[in-house]
């Protein structure tokens, strides 16, 4: 329930049409309507069906999404080169295995609403061998000042709909061998992004040039369809000398602030909106905050400063809105923009260093990442930002005043209590090791005594022998309940996690393999072939998601080549029957952010595990 003085103080900024010209100026947050007026509709990607056939040896799996915007009442049938296979309209599911067809066989799908079947859907993407790869091409590489040779490695990638034909495209970052964590010295190559059609079709290439260090926590790029004409957009941190999809340079092609030890700490700095058709620059501005005084973000040597998230909230309740963010170990300066008619507007900024925020114990929460959803059960999404979150309308909402911390998960973890969960673990040996929250306050449900620098943590429900899901970490020796209670041995990774199989229980995602979970020991399931995960330790793949066929999740590692991206999707049916996740707002966005910084697994607006009630409809809307 919303707390009566965070009513009447939403109902107050609404009224006062003044803070518009304060907005405007970057000074104040923007008014926000009630409660009661929050959107019930929420604007997503117009998807075709994106049918995959996973050849078994047996047959083919062919699943497909059943989408948002489609009646609850649906059914299918699938037709293999014009013939129906089904004997009857699926209405149970959305997969159906074809046994003893061969791999090349052609699969379309036939909606049937209201008893009248619709047109064909796109062809099937087939996975002959398990897994589709997608070719993509190395940039060259080069020689930094210091005479350091270097080449390109595929690393984290996104998902949208760059050209408007109802299918998800590819944006991925190539990062130089050279790329750096921010506490190291040292030059680096140049980070490029391509965007890449699944048959390999690279559509740009955008090159950040030598004013954007190359590391995980320099380029977190967004990729939504903020504006709504059914085309997605790319965001990211931009600098003189960055050359766009059509050749065009950002500000000073000559430029080189890079210092003796090679970090960027003195020139412009900007934020960039790329077309994600053609990867050409519409708008440019400056990027916020500035970096200032470096020392004041907590070091002198350009450490603390270049630290930045990003991610994609829906603030108004109905359309997304770009989220970018400087500082989490002292300062931290969040930024939400508005992209519409062709240009940015920003909505507000949440500064540590304000006159509202300063000493309220807001300052040095972040983590490294962050999670969008709606916290508060108002019907627009807040920014939980590590020991932190901040409301919709750019408020502070609460603190909980334990630092720093290297992953969070929030989600519907507990279906027995209604609204989201919170979990995350600490960096600091003086604080508690992992908490258990609720994020719409910032309490404490329970916590593990302060041990060491715990590095990892997960949640979900891996485990169909408790109710709910299970949260673990690096300190650990179990998987824990809702409660905090011990519930079962350690799982044999605290990584990233995968709706795989069948069941509803979700799987263990680790390096380049997928394991399920078992009360005394975890049974292989996957193990991806001639691909390397990324990010060093953090050994996360290049995306994992529910970004074809049915609501389970794809997972995209990089050939150990760089020569593709290789992505596997499911083998097994399920009797399961959910709306694409990629329609649940909070799921989306989840996938939106998952490249920023420590790689984190996306979770959906409601509980999807064992003993789970039939899964919502999403009220969404597309255009």
């Amino acid at each position: 329930m919303q707390h009566p003085h965070r009513r009447r103080r939403k109902a107050l900024w609404a009224g006062l049409t003044a803070a518009a010209a304060l907005v405007g100026a970057g000074l104040a947050p923007l008014p926000a309507a009630g409660a009661a007026e929050a959107a019930v509709a929420r604007q997503v990607e117009a998807l075709d069906r994106g049918v995959v056939s996973v050849y078994t040896g047996a047959g083919n799996l062919v699943s497909w999404r059943w989408l948002g915007t489609d009646p609850d009442d649906v059914a299918f049938n699938l037709y293999r080169a014009g013939t129906k296979v089904n004997s009857s309209p699926i209405t149970g599911s959305t997969n159906y295995f074809h046994s003893g067809a061969p791999a090349h066989a052609d699969y379309t799908v036939r909606a049937i609403v209201n008893g009248v079947e619709q047109q064909d859907s796109v062809h099937a993407v087939q996975f002959r061998s398990g897994y589709k790869d997608v070719p993509i091409t190395p940039p060259a590489g080069g020689t930094t000042p210091d005479g350091v040779a270097y080449t390109y490695e595929a690393n984290d990638a996104s998902v949208g709909d760059l050209d408007g034909d109802g299918a998800l495209d590819l944006v991925l970052k190539w990062q130089p061998t050279n790329a750096k964590d921010n506490s190291q010295s040292g030059y680096t190559g140049n980070t490029v992004v391509d965007g890449i059609r699944l048959d390999g079709t690279r559509l740009w290439r955008i090159d950040l040039g030598r004013n954007i260090r190359s590391g995980a926590h320099y380029t977190q790029f967004q990729v939504y369809d903020y504006d709504g004409d059914g085309r997605a957009e790319v965001a990211m941190k931009t600098a003189d000398g960055t050359v766009d999809g059509g050749g065009t340079v950002i500000g000073s092609a000559s430029a080189d602030y890079r210092n003796s030890s090679g970090y960027v700490l003195s020139g412009p700095e900007y934020l960039t909106m790329f077309n994600g058709q053609t990867g050409r620059a519409m708008q440019t501005v400056d990027y916020v905050p500035a970096r200032g005084t470096v020392s004041s973000w907590g070091d002198s040597y350009g450490n603390r400063v270049d630290r930045f998230l990003a991610g994609t909230a829906y603030l108004d309740g109905s359309r997304p809105s770009l989220i970018m963010a400087r500082g989490y170990y002292t300062r931290t300066v969040i930024a939400a923009w508005d992209w519409r008619n062709g240009s940015f507007t920003r909505r507000w900024t949440f500064d540590t260093n304000s006159s509202t925020n300063s000493g309220k114990g807001y300052d040095g929460q972040g983590s490294h990442s962050l999670s969008v959803g709606d916290v508060d059960n108002d019907g627009r999404d807040e920014i939980v930002y590590g020991s932190m979150a901040v409301d919709d309308n750019g408020y502070g909402l609460w603190t909980a005043k334990t630092g720093h911390g290297d992953a969070q998960h929030l989600g519907d973890l507990d279906p027995s209590t209604p609204g989201l969960e919170y979990y995350k673990v600490s960096e600091s040996a003086s604080q508690p090791a992992a908490l258990y929250l609720n994020p719409e306050n910032g309490t404490v449900r329970w916590k593990l005594a302060a041990c060491c620098d715990n590095g990892r943590g997960v949640a979900g429900d891996i485990y169909a022998g408790n109710d709910g899901a299970e949260v673990w970490s690096a300190s650990d020796t179990g998987i824990r309940d809702e409660a905090g209670a011990t519930k079962g041995r350690e799982p044999s990774s605290v990584n990233f996690l995968s709706w795989w199989d069948g069941d509803t229980v979700r799987e263990l995602l680790d390096g380049t393999r997928i394991d399920k979970y078992g009360p005394s020991s975890d049974t292989r399931l996957l193990t991806g072939a001639s691909v390397r995960s990324n990010n060093g330790t953090k050994a996360t793949p290049s995306l994992s998601g529910d970004i074809l066929g049915d609501w389970r999740e794809e997972v995209v590692w990089p050939t150990s080549d760089n020569r593709a991206l290789r992505i596997y999707s499911t083998p097994y049916e399920t009797s399961t029957r959910i709306t694409t996740l990629l329609h649940d707002t909070m799921y989306r966005t989840g996938l939106a952010w998952q490249n920023t910084a420590y790689n984190q697994p996306p979770h959906p607006s409601f509980f999807l595990g064992d003993g789970m009630p039939t899964a919502p409809r999403p009220a969404v809307y597309a255009r």
